[in-house]
């Protein structure tokens, strides 16, 4: 079967069960993902590797905002991808900008070091960028092995002809992951675009069972079955894709 990678982003032990439960390829693992993501805790990265049987890549990201980090912020993201390669998890997924709205490539390539033998991911801080064909050639020579992208649009529908591009630049030399508001619908325009690489959250909201004015008391886990719809979705396209 041609290649093919379905990863789930998740931000607790019941999503990453559930992204499992559906047949995912991989779990992106970090925490506040309504933020767009933050570096998991030790803790919960710990329990994630016991828990799950397939790959799991962390997501290194500080604090919320831009990704245009000051020393001590780097300092702190090269610690932290580090006593992720002792805990054993699969890849890295980080990135950094300048303050310009460029690659940060000094940043990224320490970055990258920190990670040694892990494949790492420059996470969707690539949308960010006005030239993506530049900031593609900047990812190769830092040595990165995926970029995630959404087009630079707020959904993969609406950046498909981007995420084309960008699979042209790439000319295979570094892989191109789509995410952002994917679902089982864009799988087949993305595969004939050349992406093999498919990245969500799956999540539906969960009603909580307490009951206040003073707090947002629901919140979001993955659901199994849409990770099922969408995995399903992408080994249809691929048995029926010759070669």
């Amino acid at each position: 079967m041609s290649h093919k990678v379905v990863e789930i982003a998740a931000d607790s032990i019941e999503s990453c069960l559930e992204a499992q439960r559906g047949g995912a390829d991989r779990v992106e693992l970090c925490c506040a993902l309504s933020t767009g993501g933050l570096t998991p805790s030790a803790a919960l990265v710990a329990a994630a590797r016991r828990a799950l049987r397939i790959p799991l890549f962390v997501l290194i990201r500080p604090r919320e905002g831009d990704f245009v980090y000051a020393e001590n912020e780097v300092a702190l993201m090269e610690d932290e991808i580090r006593r992720m390669v002792d805990a054993g998890v699969d890849g890295i997924v980080s990135g950094a900008l300048t303050g310009l709205g460029h690659v940060d490539e000094a940043v990224t390539v320490r970055l990258r070091t920190a990670a040694g033998r892990l494949p790492f991911t420059f996470h969707r801080a690539f949308d960010l960028l006005e030239d993506r064909r530049t900031g593609i050639e900047l990812l190769v020579r830092c040595g990165c092995e995926r970029v995630l992208t959404s087009g630079g649009a707020m959904s993969v529908g609406e950046g498909l002809k981007a995420i084309a591009e960008t699979v042209i630049d790439a000319d295979k030399r570094i892989q191109v992951v789509a995410g952002g508001r994917l679902d089982s619908g864009h799988i087949e325009p993305l595969y004939k675009a050349g992406v093999r690489e498919f990245h969500l959250s799956g999540r539906i909201q969960v009603e909580s069972v307490l009951r206040t004015p003073l707090y947002e008391m629901n919140y979001f886990e993955t659901s199994h079955s849409i990770v099922h719809g969408v995995v399903d979705e992408v080994n249809r396209i691929v048995a029926q894709t010759p070669g």
